[in-house]
């Protein structure tokens, strides 16, 4: 799944995380392929899957079923 990087920048500053805020803002493209940049997620201390279930509604079947399960 395509996930805006600046919708991950926020989700870490809104938990606090500036630190790997700017560092992610440094090493991750501007649309992170969670499989993809899987491991690159990881060093930032970030689950892909948590990251998915976090902000999967971005559109598409992510968004359909995120509506689907109570997400919207």
């Amino acid at each position: 799944m395509n996930i805006d990087k600046d919708q991950i920048l926020q989700l870490l500053r809104s938990q606090g995380d500036d630190a790997k805020a700017q560092q992610a803002d440094q090493e991750l493209p501007g649309q992170v392929d969670t499989e993809r940049d899987a491991g690159l997620l990881s060093t930032l201390g970030i689950d892909p899957m948590d990251l998915v279930k976090k902000l999967g509604g971005g559109g598409g079947l992510g968004g359909a079923l995120g509506g689907l399960l109570g997400k919207g």
